[in-house]
């Protein structure tokens, strides 16, 4: 199928390769020429414009900085929408706004054509060997009609629900990427002005029970299923331990903001009279503030641990129906 491809910067470049391994004739464009130098050796055609893309191939993928240059892409007087057909798909690989993606969905529909939204995650090493993760929201159709070119870029492209569905995604994987990233600097400074040599400390804390299970699977017990009685661990005991962190913290003169906001959640939630329920009761405080419901029944629980089992010292015990 001759597919078409903007932006081929860092990850836009092998991922557009890839489509190329796989046996696609690509149609190219990128604001520089000199981007598309490996792309048009193996093949590939270059057009002036978006277009002109548009008009050469029923299938576009964009991998673009943000949001304004996806807007001007597809919005522009030479912008894809202007040389799309009826029945034409655009998957925007981008790290985008939902807000955004919505709005051109509908004007996209007004045209007959797609926009589905496909963010990845992987980094650029992801991107060269095929180990990336897409996250699809749009007509699950269309999704569907097309997985098999998804698949020639990742190798776990997952359709997660409807427009902007991905980019929200995206922004949570992001976000809580970075807010662990925050954490961990806060409190392994702590350990090391405390006296414990970095990779002494890293090694150990990587063997305890936090290292040993990957980070999402903290999730799987308590929050997903929304079950935070009988306890693993009590709350009453993890306020202790956090106490006792944040105590240290003031002693050696180090900043703990974050440990800091972590035991005001769990004092609040002491005050609710929930120190006998699980630790991670304290997750109940901000699904209030949110104003969201969080219950995930065992059956689908279950399925999807059987998918993709938790990588921990100790298989996850499968939840109990309900």
């Amino acid at each position: 199928m001759q597919l078409g491809f903007i932006g081929l910067g860092t990850m836009g470049a092998s991922m557009a390769a890839n489509l190329q391994k796989a046996g696609h004739k690509l149609v190219v464009n990128d604001v520089r020429k000199a981007a598309a130098e490996r792309h048009l050796a193996a093949g590939a055609v270059w057009a002036d414009t978006p277009k002109a893309v548009a008009q050469a191939a029923p299938v576009i993928f964009t991998s673009l900085p943000g949001p304004p240059e996806l807007e001007a892409v597809t919005l522009g007087p030479d912008g894809l929408l202007a040389g799309m057909s009826k029945g034409s798909a655009l998957f925007d690989l981008t790290t985008n706004s939902p807000t955004l993606i919505r709005r051109l969905h509908g004007v996209f529909a007004e045209k007959g054509a797609h926009i589905l939204d496909a963010p990845v995650s992987g980094g650029p090493r992801g991107a060269s060997t095929g180990k990336l993760a897409l996250w699809i929201g749009g007509e699950e159709a269309v999704f569907n009609q097309h997985k098999a070119l998804l698949d020639a870029i990742g190798d776990q492209a997952r359709y997660v629900g409807p427009i902007g569905a991905g980019s929200v995604t995206k922004l949570v994987h992001n976000c809580a990427g970075y807010m662990i990233q925050t954490a961990l600097a806060e409190v392994f400074t702590m350990g090391i002005k405390g006296g414990v040599e970095p990779l002494a400390l890293w090694e150990a804390v990587r063997q305890g029970a936090l290292g040993r299970r990957r980070t999402l699977d903290g999730l799987i017990d308590q929050f997903l299923p929304n079950k935070y009685d009988p306890p693993a661990f009590a709350l009453r005991l993890a306020h202790k331990d956090v106490s006792l962190a944040t105590a240290l913290g003031r002693e050696l003169g180090v900043p703990m903001r974050l440990a800091n906001l972590t035991l005001e959640e769990m004092t609040e939630a002491m005050g609710r009279g929930w120190s006998g329920r699980d630790s991670r009761s304290t997750m109940l405080l901000q699904v209030e503030r949110a104003g969201v419901e969080v219950a995930v029944g065992a059956n689908r629980l279950n399925d999807a641990l059987e998918r993709d089992p938790p990588l921990s010292a100790e298989p996850a015990k499968p939840a109990k129906p309900r």
